[in-house]
């Protein structure tokens, strides 16, 4: 018998071991995403032990063990779903792998959270309903609960339909539909309530535009031009000093207020600082970069990888200041209701319970955030390093001009609105262009070549729509049901 041919037993052997390899598989890929569902039961079992232990482990203390569970939990489905807007556009221009977006973003949010989180926040979620309604310290107490546990399932709905929605309106929802069924609808501040649901045509529009201006001023000056890295050395430098000035004033009125009262003026002009100070040093470096690259459009894009990834890890620091208090805030609230039996509208937040907020967005970003990473970064539009940096930039400037304005915006549908004021401008340009070249396309091969999937588009917009009202009928669900319970 030939060396290379085996006895049958062996081959029988082989194709048992074939069967079971295949079957082993098969039961490990199936077991993946119950991987992530035990990661995040033993977090939320370990935040609710902290809690215990540091309220004294009285029966009493039941009610913050439990609230603290609700917020890890609602700080595990932020990081799901908010921090792709933020390195969805990074991994989707293939700037970062999906390993080193997680990577810096889970340092980036926590930093966030943790030296700019700020230690008082509007607990009652910006005024949305008033402390004195509430009978008493324990009506609260479950209202709270209820508005954190209804944001948190809605989130988690919302990510597992993979649709990237504001964690901070989930919130809004929580504590309007709990205050609603705790005190009434005169409970509710309808003022505060109006401009959020502005908000939702407010925050994708300003995005959008902003993003889709980047865009059109880059093909303008650079991309439709002679020579190509020659205005690539004019102009990114000053792209450049325009995020370094959105993200100064940024970070000066989410920081630095911690040292010193910072106004709007003053954080521009902070900004204004930071922008030419990294524009000047921005020009010698990109000078460096662009020699000897070709004078094409595939070179320009490694004049913008760096700023790029710059750029998200900034978003991520922002993200993890500001929407750190959607979980904590109302845990705080908690805390402060059960250690004084009052309630206020503004409390002073315990370390302990941001820890709970920052670790928990970092561990909900690495078990659940690719799934929308990948839906922000490719599944909607393709974006390439120049596209994805508008989107950036588009969100740095809204948010910036948004507070200046008292707009309340939010930082998901702006970053998800810059996609989409690409994808649409880029359809628009296509269009004309074809048109002005005199090649007018049947109506099948243009709707075949829509550069925005319509499907995630029409997904998103719904769930952005219903977001308020299906946290408030959750939450009004959930806190009749603790109420009775407690």
């Amino acid at each position: 018998m030939p060396q290379n041919n085996q006895p049958p037993a062996w081959e029988t052997l082989d194709r048992d071991l074939n069967r079971l390899s295949r079957l082993e598989m098969a039961s490990m890929y199936a077991s993946r995403p119950l991987i992530g569902v035990g990661a995040s039961l033993v977090f939320v079992t370990v935040a609710a032990l902290a809690a215990a232990v540091l309220s004294g482990g009285t029966p009493q203390s039941l009610v913050v063990i439990v609230a603290a569970a609700f917020g890890a939990y609602m700080a595990l489905n932020i990081g799901a779903n908010d921090v792709a807007n933020n390195m969805g556009p990074a991994v989707g221009a293939n700037a970062l792998s999906m390993v080193g977006a997680i990577a810096i973003a889970a340092i980036c949010e926590s930093a966030g959270a943790l030296l700019a989180g700020g230690d008082v926040v509007s607990t009652i979620s910006k005024g949305i309903v008033a402390p004195e309604s509430f009978i008493d310290a324990r009506v609260f107490i479950w209202a709270m609960m209820a508005a954190l546990l209804s944001a948190a399932i809605w989130v988690n709905l919302a990510t597992w339909i993979g649709a990237p929605v504001s964690t901070t309106h989930a919130v809004v929802g929580g504590v309007m539909g709990a205050g609603i069924a705790a005190a009434g609808l005169t409970a509710v501040n309808w003022g505060s309530m109006s401009a959020i649901a502005a908000s939702w045509v407010i925050s994708p529009l300003l995005g959008g535009i902003i993003a889709a201006a980047m865009l059109a001023f880059i093909k303008w000056k650079i991309i439709y031009v002679e020579d190509k890295i020659a205005a690539a050395r004019k102009w990114v430098p000053v792209l450049i000093g325009l995020m370094s000035a959105a993200f100064g004033a940024y970070l000066a009125l989410k920081g630095l207020k911690h040292v010193m009262k910072i106004t709007m003026p003053l954080a521009l002009l902070i900004g204004a600082v930071a922008g030419v100070a990294f524009g000047f040093i921005s020009v010698p470096l990109i000078r460096r970069q662009s020699v000897g690259l070709e004078n094409r459009n595939r070179s320009l894009k490694v004049l913008f990888r760096l700023p790029l990834i710059i750029s998200a890890a900034l978003l991520s620091f922002a993200h993890g200041a500001n929407d750190v208090a959607n979980a904590v805030g109302p845990l705080a609230a908690v805390v402060y209701a059960h250690d004084s039996a009052g309630v206020a509208g503004e409390v002073s937040i315990p370390i302990w319970v941001m820890v709970i907020g920052a670790v928990g967005i970092s561990v909900g970003l690495m078990l659940f955030g690719p799934k929308l990473i990948g839906m922000v970064g490719n599944q909607i539009t393709k974006l390439n390093p120049m596209r994805a940096y508008c989107v950036a930039l588009s969100a740095a400037v809204t948010v910036i001009a948004a507070s200046a304005l008292g707009l309340p915006v939010s930082s998901t549908h702006i970053a998800v609105g810059g996609v989409f004021g690409v994808g649409f401008f880029r359809e628009w340009y296509m269009s004309r262009r074809g048109f002005s070249e005199g090649a007018p396309m049947p109506r099948q091969e243009r709707a075949r070549r829509k550069l925005v999937r319509r499907s995630h588009f029409m997904t998103i917009v719904a769930a952005w729509v219903i977001t308020v009202p299906a946290a408030a009928v959750l939450s009004a669900c959930c806190f009749m049901v603790l109420q009775a319970i407690g």
